[in-house]
């Protein structure tokens, strides 16, 4: 087997703004765990919040190439429990590896991913499509730029409200809030009474991610619902996120890929917790994997690739927010344009 990195930079076709940063350009790994006449594709994005960066994924997976290579003849489950040790300080290249594993795995046996899960596609929800953070003239642009059924408008500035009346204007779509830690209690809690009445579906992450106490409040006390987003990064964060949080946001890169996303998942529905799987702005690569845990999901926000000027992979296609698969197997990816910087050995 070989392990193929291949760095790309994604260029967006907005500025993405959201409370803490903004970005012209999204950096991004994907992995590529070719064996024979297969090949399995995985990605993550770096990201400044996390720590994670392009050069540190490549290279931790590079001194564990010849140990990957050692244990490809495992199944998904047991190769994620292999690697994690050596990779737990690292859940961004970890996801990357894990989604490549699981598209190869899966090619292998002549199924898409979701089939060798045994999972059934007929209620699978719509992705809703992202506003980010701008003057409230050019959101309304980005939203007749692109008419869509359901949005996530992301906030966290002093025009919060003034910026919904006026997206409410343009469109009868529902609206989900993001706010990315940028409000307090007390805002949460009168801002969930006016957004509910501009048609919003639920809150994610108003507060700080270690704020437990206010969550709470906020949990007990808010008219809409919250889910979980920056407070649940990997798995002992789903129990401590029930009767803090309405339901949880479970992002591939944080916890280590669709192996463990989906043991999340599952255990935040038996908790009682609505689930969602969100998306870091990457590529077809990693959009097509969270396609496969659809079944799972309540909501999903897997509009990443959409964001881009150049994607660099096809997958699977968005259309309105309704997903429609790949006719490949595994994860259903393709390609389509080179990286200048591929590291690879056999």
């Amino acid at each position: 087997m070989q392990l193929i990195l291949r760095p790309y930079e994604l260029k967006l076709q907005h500025t993405f703004r959201i409370s803490r940063e903004a970005r012209d350009i999204q950096p991004t790994l994907v992995v590529e765990l070719k064996n024979g006449d297969f090949s399995g594709y995985g990605e993550a994005t770096s990201n400044p919040y996390y720590g994670a960066t392009i050069e540190k994924m490549s290279s931790d997976l590079m001194a564990l190439e010849t140990f990957i290579i050692e244990h490809s003849n495992l199944n998904p489950e047991d190769f994620w429990q292999t690697m994690y040790p050596h990779l737990k300080d690292n859940m961004f290249a970890l996801c990357a590896l894990d989604l490549a594993f699981n598209d190869l795995f899966a090619r292998k046996k002549g199924m898409k991913l979701y089939e060798y899960w045994g999972f059934t596609i007929e209620n699978n929800p719509i992705t809703d499509y992202t506003i980010g953070i701008d003057t409230i003239d050019k959101m309304v642009a980005k939203l007749k730029e692109k008419p869509w059924p359901l949005y996530k408008i992301k906030l966290g500035t002093k025009e919060d409200i003034k910026i919904i009346e006026e997206l409410r204007k343009h469109t009868d779509a529902v609206f989900r809030i993001d706010a990315n830690c940028g409000w307090t209690v007390d805002e949460t809690i009168m801002n969930a009474i006016a957004l509910k009445k501009l048609g919003v579906e639920f809150l994610e992450q108003p507060l700080k991610a270690d704020d437990w106490e206010g969550q709470r409040e906020v949990f007990l006390n808010s008219v809409l619902p919250i889910i979980a987003d920056e407070s649940c990064q990997v798995e002992a964060d789903v129990v401590k996120c029930h009767n803090h949080f309405h339901g949880v946001n479970v992002k591939l890169v944080k916890c280590g890929g669709l192996t463990a996303a989906k043991r999340m998942l599952i255990e935040a529905r038996e908790l009682g917790m609505k689930t969602m799987v969100g998306c870091m702005t990457e590529s077809s690569v990693g959009i097509s994997a969270i396609a496969h845990l659809l079944p799972l999901l309540d909501y999903v926000d897997m509009d990443g690739a959409l964001l881009l000027s150049n994607d660099i992979a096809k997958g699977v296609i968005i259309k309105e927010g309704a997903i429609s698969y790949s006719d490949l197997n595994g994860t259903g990816v393709t390609l389509t344009q080179s990286s200048p910087m591929e590291r690879t050995r056999i």
